[in-house]
């Protein structure tokens, strides 16, 4: 069953009842991550675009992964929906889930996001969402990622990069 919403908040139309619950996933997400670190807030106000993921799970015993979906904002409006797969391999034991945050620091690094099929390195890595982290962090590559853990327990030194795919809205 498709159901066609129009959420007055962000102002785009999710296109299932799964996106619609993202979508919400994702505001929760949002508040969550500046009532930790109310820093946070100016990346969201400044940055050209925001991918926030609100629950990625990840797990492994040497080999892992992790997967997740999420909403992608452009200036602070819901463009569309995105999903992230990671695979690695490496020293790492047990799951965890959490929220993700990618912020884009200028609209050629959202555009880039946007062609799809985005990928981050292996040497890509995240700031642990903690009261006053944000302060010191910063962009590379015109990209910055926060991660807030939300249960679970996780060892991990692993190596491998994330994979992204987006769905823009229809106009």
């Amino acid at each position: 069953m498709i159901v066609c919403l129009i959420l007055i908040t962000t102002g785009a139309m999710a296109q299932s009842e799964k996106d619609t619950e993202i979508m919400a996933d994702a505001q929760k997400a949002k508040s969550t991550l500046i009532a930790t670190d109310a820093g946070l807030e100016t990346y969201f106000d400044n940055a050209s675009g925001y991918a926030i993921f609100p629950n990625v799970g990840k797990g492994g015993l040497i080999v892992g992964g992790a997967s997740g979906n999420g909403v992608l904002y452009e200036n602070g409006t819901a463009v569309g929906m995105t999903s992230l797969k990671k695979i690695n391999i490496g020293l790492q034991a047990g799951g965890q889930a959490m929220i993700q945050v990618i912020f884009f620091e200028t609209d050629a690094a959202l555009a880039k996001f946007k062609q799809g099929n985005y990928e981050f390195s292996a040497e890509a890595s995240a700031v642990v969402a903690e009261e006053g982290k944000s302060e010191n962090a910063s962009y590379s590559d015109g990209v910055m990622v926060f991660a807030l853990p939300k249960a679970g327990l996780m060892a991990d030194a692993s190596v491998g990069g994330q994979k992204f795919e987006y769905h823009p809205f229809p106009q």
